[in-house]
Order: C-alpha cells, then structure tokens, then sequence
C-alpha cells in the first residue's frame, strides 16, 4: 500500500514521536520497531496483531508475533495507538491522537469492524446525558448486527472482504 504524501509525512511525524519515546524510556530504536510502527500507522481503521503480523511480514518475513506485539505495547504506552476490545477477547488496535471521533459497527459474524461518524447520534446523546444532569467527557458506542453477506442477503458483500481488496491493490 502506498501513502499520499500527507499520510507519509503524518507517518514521518507518529514515528518521530515513537522514537522520542524510546529515548527517553533508553530502548532501541530498531529496524523491526519502524517496519511494525509504519504498517501499522499506514494500516486503514482497526487491525488486529494477526493482521499487523501479515503487513510487517510482507516487508520482512523474519518479524514474529511477540516483536508485533511488544513494539504495539510500546506504541499504546506512549499514546500512539489506542486498544480496541470488540466482541468477545476481539483487540484491534488504531492510531490514537488526533483522529475525529468515531463510532463503531461490529459484524458478529465475520467480525470487521466500521468507522462511522453521525452528528445526529452525537446530538442525542449529549441530550440524554444532559437530561440526567451527565456533562459528557467521552463515550464509546459499539453497534453489534450482521454485514449484509453475513445475513444472507443475495448480493450482500462483507465490509471486511472489500477492505481486504482495497488494502491489497496498491501490493499487485
């Protein structure tokens, strides 16, 4: 997958902050750590380690899981990525910081995970905290159903299946 040049300088930018962080924690910066950290600040919405460990892998077949997994430790550690935990035991991850506000719908059959943004649940929400005496500071909504493939729908395409094709047109 190839980045534009604002999510390569945006990359540029999470990767110096990564190494910031190693230096002061006295970690290595290493080679395995910037092929990790880069394809997972590159990777679209959620991943999860497995998913990771195939985009790292692609570019170095020798990282194993625990590399994966420590060096997205570390990344969580230091406020670059934020865990996920959807469904039962499912962790993703995604980058943290500066991301808008987003809201979630799970398949639970096929477990992908989208990014939705509505102004209009946003709105009632606020009213409903407000009618309880609640000043909202963060929230979370997770919305659990079936993808249209998932529910049997003739025709119906999985969200998971086409972001996997997408993902995998800039590699050809």
């Amino acid at each position: 997958m190839e980045l534009g040049i604002e999510e390569a300088q945006g990359s540029a930018a999470l990767l110096s902050q990564f190494h910031d962080y190693l230096n002061k924690k006295q970690l290595k910066s290493t080679r395995q750590r910037d092929i990790i950290a880069n394809s997972f600040f590159g990777a679209v919405g959620h991943v999860s380690i497995d998913e990771l460990l195939v985009l790292v892998r692609a570019q170095n077949p020798r990282i194993g899981y625990a590399t994966v997994y420590r060096t997205m430790k570390l990344l969580t550690e230091c406020g670059l990525a934020a865990v996920r935990r959807f469904g039962e035991g499912q962790t993703m991850y995604e980058t943290a910081g500066e991301t808008a506000h987003h809201d979630h719908l799970i398949c639970t059959e096929c477990d992908h995970v989208l990014e939705f943004e509505n102004d209009e649940i946003e709105r009632l929400q606020d009213k409903v905290a407000r009618s309880f005496g609640f000043n909202l500071v963060r929230h979370k909504l997770e919305l659990y159903g079936l993808c249209p493939k998932a529910r049997g729908i003739k025709g119906g395409s999985c969200p998971r299946d086409e972001a996997v094709a997408a993902s995998t047109k800039g590699t050809n």
